[in-house]
């Protein structure tokens, strides 16, 4: 194992390197979701489809580059190809009928309660410790985006929830991959082929080339990429943690947001940007449940 050639430090900087590439991937997949959609540059069918195929594109040219051509045709599987079409539709419809703020809240919640339950069923539900940082963080979440909250669209709750489900699960399936890269690239391909029957939907509606320029960034880098990277990190994490670390994302987004689109650094962005920050160290800091040892042989003789 890497934490065993290099040592414990070795494992946890590699770990943290990893987790914060992915967040700040997420983060600008996040802002030029919205930038994409919210102004009707794409439709969403496009936009998903675009985004797909590009990060296939993306991966295939990786692997090439690696020389490792034919890993993406054996690696991944179609069951998490499926979980990566359903996040990535239901995450694109969903942000034309609900506002940006109540859409992070319900796909980080049930990102999260999935994921802990998950952990929970497997027997690593979270320490006492885990658990105070998830409270922290994700109670410091809503009361930053609490202000924009509204009698919510039921369908596009609805898709949001299915879509955090969906994220779920592809990350849970994440766990243990032997090549990141390839499995990455065999679930991006196989979603793509999921996502052609999508264009049907277009139908005439149009296209800008700023909203395709932004869906083929969103799939080639922050998506195909990004994931990769996620797919990396995900082996060093447990399944709170690897939850509650996404907490992060929507506050690297907002900064972003100020950064790029000047708006305003308001006290409450700061305070909830010190909670979460605050719960997610107390919970990624939490010491490693040992491993149950399973039928143990007597030492009797």
């Amino acid at each position: 194992m890497a934490e065993e050639r290099n040592g414990p430090a070795g494992g946890i900087v590699k770990a943290a390197a990893l987790t914060a590439l992915a967040m700040v991937a997420f983060a600008a997949n996040s802002l030029l979701a919205r930038a994409a959609l919210v102004d009707g540059a794409i439709d969403p069918w496009r936009y998903t489809v675009v985004r797909l195929v590009s990060g296939a594109l993306m991966l295939l040219a990786l692997l090439a580059w690696r020389d490792r051509r034919a890993a993406a045709a054996r690696a991944g599987g179609w069951l998490s190809g499926l979980a990566l079409f359903v996040y990535a539709v239901a995450f694109s419809v969903a942000y034309i009928r609900i506002g940006a703020a109540l859409g992070a809240v319900v796909l980080f919640a049930v990102v999260q309660i999935s994921m802990v339950t998950w952990g929970m069923v497997q027997r690593q539900g979270p320490t006492l410790r885990e658990a105070a940082g998830l409270a922290v963080a994700f109670a410091a979440f809503v009361y930053l985006v609490s202000p924009g909250l509204a009698a919510p669209d039921p369908v596009g709750t609805a898709l949001m929830a299915a879509s955090g489900i969906a994220w779920a699960a592809y990350s849970l399936r994440a766990r243990g991959v032997a090549d990141p890269l390839g499995a990455t690239a065999g679930n991006f391909w196989r979603a793509a082929l999921l996502g052609l029957p999508l264009l049907a939907a277009s139908g005439a509606s149009a296209m800008t080339a700023t909203g395709f320029a932004l869906a083929v960034v969103s799939g080639a880098i922050t998506s195909g990429v990004g994931y990769a990277v996620w797919y990396a990190a995900l082996p060093h994490l447990t399944p709170t943690k690897a939850a509650v670390v996404q907490l992060t994302v929507p506050v690297i987004a907002a900064f972003g947001a100020v950064t790029l689109l000047d708006e305003p650094l308001t006290v409450r962005l700061v305070l909830a940007t010190t909670a979460i920050l605050a719960g997610v160290a107390l919970t990624i800091s939490a010491p490693a449940r040992p491993t149950p040892v399973k039928d143990r042989p007597s030492t009797r003789s």
